[in-house]
């Protein structure tokens, strides 16, 4: 566990394992490392030096005043790898962190050597409807449970260095997902690591725009985990493990 001082954030991120290939891991929007990958990395540190990430504002991270982007985030995860020496790495993300992971993968490839975006979306109508309707969200299987919002809660007062700002951040955070923009066709087209998309079928993001980005991404791979949701896709080790472990180096 430690610290580092990059770009105006004093970053808090985790080392598990000693062997094999470095493995980043983003978390989403409101959530830590723990709430996104207590299920994985275990295993996950059996065959790769795993670096898990607390972004802006997330976890014991502290916010600054910044607007949170992937291109902000990118630039924090590539200050972070040359802070503790790492050239390349393989990237899993979910939700915003896979957002992250492909701004990476298009913006700094030499850094990438895979990367694996979770429920991610690379244009604002990828997302299923229900999400941009209120009127819909009681009744939607996509939404985050009660139990999602009160684990969120309780881990952003336990572990934020401003835990009386839980209800001010969710807002901001909210507004910056709305704005985002995403990437073009040629930017996609441009990605040259190896990448594998994830998403359950229950997820935000709908499965039309999974193979959307199956095909704009070249020599992508597509999972979708059946019975799955947006929160529940990186709680499903019988499922991920497997895959990653064919698909990472």
């Amino acid at each position: 566990m430690g610290y580092a001082d990059v770009n105006g954030l004093h970053m808090y991120y985790e080392r598990h394992g000693e062997a094999g290939t470095p493995l980043v891991l983003l978390h989403g929007g409101m959530l830590t490392i723990d709430l996104n990958f207590a299920g994985l990395i275990p295993s996950l540190a059996h065959d790769h030096q795993v670096i898990a990430v607390e972004l802006q504002g997330h976890g014991r991270t502290a916010d600054i005043d910044r607007e949170i982007t992937p291109a902000a985030l990118a630039g924090d995860v590539v200050a972070l790898l040359d802070h503790l020496g790492v050239d390349r790495a393989h990237v899993l993300g979910h939700s915003m962190g896979a957002a992250v992971a492909l701004e990476l993968a298009v913006s700094h490839p030499s850094r990438v050597r895979s990367a694996v975006p979770i429920s991610a979306s690379v244009r604002p109508d990828g997302m299923h409807e229900d999400l941009a309707d209120p009127s819909r969200h009681a009744t939607s299987t996509r939404m985050p449970s009660a139990r999602d919002f009160a684990d969120m809660q309780e881990a952003y007062q336990r572990l934020s260095p401003h835990p009386e700002h839980f209800t001010q951040f969710l807002a901001t955070l909210s507004a910056s997902n709305a704005d985002l923009k995403g990437w073009n066709d040629e930017q996609l087209a441009g990605i040259t690591a190896p990448t594998l998309l994830v998403m359950g079928d229950h997820d935000f993001v709908t499965i039309e725009h999974g193979a959307l980005m199956k095909r704009l991404i070249p020599g992508s791979h597509l999972a979708v985990l059946p019975n799955t949701t947006h929160m529940d896709v990186t709680r499903r080790p019988e499922l991920l493990l497997p895959m990653l472990a064919g698909f990472l180096d």
